[in-house]
């Protein structure tokens, strides 16, 4: 004779048992939920990543072109010797260098980009505002 006590079982000896655990189906499951769930958040992650290295070399040429229009306001021209920033603010682009003689125009460019979107790992910015690669903005 058994007697069902919530959950529990009590065989004819008086003896409780208790059924507690999970079974090997349900652990597979849980781990298989695990893996698809890490499948899709992983290289999500790994794209936001790349997008945030790739706005810190953005920053640095936008830091950049400000210290070229200061030295254009003062010098009539914009100089090498005006620009201060020489890498990104995280150092993502290594370096951020100026491109043309003492003119009325210039090109920003910042090289170097480690673990950027591919074709990312050249920025350019002009005086007149044209940026490069379109993409990569």
């Amino acid at each position: 004779m058994r007697l069902a006590i919530r959950g529990r079982s009590r065989a004819a000896t008086g003896i409780l048992r208790h059924t507690a655990g999970f079974t090997l189906i349900e652990l597979m499951i849980a781990v298989a939920v695990i893996g698809i769930l890490a499948a899709i958040a992983i290289p999500s992650y790994q794209g936001y990543v790349e997008r945030s290295r790739l706005s810190d070399g953005q920053a640095g040429l936008m830091q950049a072109a400000g210290e070229m229009e200061r030295c254009y306001t003062r010098n009539h021209e914009y100089q090498a010797g005006c620009l201060q920033t020489t890498n990104s603010p995280e150092g993502v682009y290594p370096t951020i260098g100026f491109d043309g003689a003492p003119s009325a125009a210039y090109t920003l460019q910042a090289t170097g980009g480690t673990r950027v979107p591919s074709g990312c790992s050249t920025l350019t910015l002009t005086s007149s505002g044209a940026r490069g690669p379109e993409e990569c903005w």
